[in-house]
């Protein structure tokens, strides 16, 4: 069996972008963002809310889909941005919106901005995971949330991979799998309280008809989401 080409984050989602939806579009994805939508307050009403790693938007669209005041996407990826850029026009969203490039490690913004962080599906793009803790934790103000999220370990033990296809060719993302013994080790030195973690599994009912994956997938839990908080 051919396996994908194995790419750099940047270079996988410049040619992602293009078919990237605005929603979660897999079932991993459609678990991890039941978990993390059940962590977010249902109204952010008076929020300041920041995505990072934002890809197409679709936090970013949840957020203003409750009320928040205001709302910051920031990704690596300028063609991410663009479709992000898109799909919140489309919306016709009351709320300020900005979207600004960046990277996770050294984020273009100023200290304590945001009421709620959130940063789906992308630490594990980075070996390591400290840096970008600190990243999140020094943009979030004291007292505020963190909802984070990644690919469970697990699969990555299993053999899973981060793939996707491009103009009919499969390729693959280079992914760093990060265990709960590390999240808790740095989330220690950062002084940021665990509150909450969620280990969520597939619904057999996303998992199209005629699928082939691995069936383990439905035995073990797929995501690892967590809720955080910024000591006052």
């Amino acid at each position: 069996m051919t396996r994908q080409p194995m790419l750099e984050p940047r270079a996988a989602y410049a040619l992602w972008a293009p078919g990237y939806p605005p929603h979660a579009h897999n079932p991993v994805m459609q678990a991890e963002e039941r978990a993390m939508l059940g962590l977010m307050p249902a109204s952010l009403r008076g929020q300041a809310v920041l995505d990072v790693g934002c890809g197409s938007g679709r936090y970013m669209l949840h957020a203003l889909r409750r009320g928040a005041a205001r709302v910051t996407g920031v990704d690596l990826s300028s063609p991410m941005l663009a479709r992000a850029d898109a799909e919140l026009a489309a919306l016709h969203a009351d709320a300020p919106v900005a979207l600004v490039q960046g990277s996770l490690v050294a984020l273009p913004l100023p200290d304590a901005q945001a009421d709620l962080t959130v940063c789906g599906l992308v630490v594990g793009h980075l070996d390591d995971l400290g840096p970008s803790l600190a990243e999140l934790r020094r943009v979030t103000r004291p007292g505020g949330t963190l909802l984070l999220s990644d690919v469970h370990p697990i699969g990555h033990a299993l053999g899973w991979r981060r793939d996707f296809k491009s103009v009919g060719l499969s390729y693959a993302v280079r992914h760093t799998p990060h265990l709960y013994s590390h999240w808790h080790r740095a989330c220690v030195a950062l002084g940021l309280r665990i509150e909450q973690v969620l280990e969520p599994m597939l619904d057999p009912a996303d998992v199209p008809a005629g699928a082939h994956f691995d069936r383990m997938a439905l035995e073990v839990p797929v995501a690892l989401v967590f809720q955080l908080r910024r000591a006052p």
